[in-house]
């Protein structure tokens, strides 16, 4: 038994210690926004934040967690779709076919909170989720949006 604070929320599930925070976010809790690519933490599908840093949830234990952790995932963003992020993407059409934009957008917004004016090298070295469709220069203008929304009082 694993007892876990995801989206603000405690839940205790009742997985092996060695299965991966991916499988009890979709599996367990029904949060499916979170995505399995490549299952070793190479692509980014999987993005969550935890304790408000990018991880790559395939491949995180839930062992590895300490309890009181904040886990957030795609689905508790925000509320209302109107993270920066979130208003930056449906402004500029970022998305192609859309499977990786729940890891990229988690990434693009941990580095917001970091970074609140990044330059596309702090983009590229921090977002390094792959799109199989070709999406990044759509993915770095909007981070660059949502870095304007965010500066000039949106959402966050």
């Amino acid at each position: 038994m694993a007892t876990l604070k995801i989206n603000g929320e405690r839940v205790d599930v009742d997985v092996d210690a060695s299965t991966p925070l991916l499988w009890v976010v979709r599996e367990q809790l029904g949060l499916t926004g979170t995505k399995y690519s490549c299952g070793i933490g190479i692509c980014g599908s999987c993005t969550v934040h935890v304790d408000g840093a990018a991880v790559r949830s395939c491949t995180l234990p839930v062992s590895e967690l300490a309890e009181g952790q904040e886990i957030l995932t795609i689905e508790g963003l925000s509320a209302n779709n109107d993270h920066p992020v979130q208003q930056a993407w449906a402004e500029l059409d970022v998305p192609q076919c859309g499977y990786c934009q729940p890891g990229m957008i988690m990434a693009a917004a941990a580095l917001l909170t970091e970074n609140a004016e990044p330059a596309d090298t702090d983009i590229d070295a921090a977002v390094t989720n792959i799109c199989r469709c070709g999406t990044f220069n759509r993915v770095r203008r909007g981070i660059h949006l949502a870095a304007e929304i965010k500066k000039n009082g949106g959402a966050s």
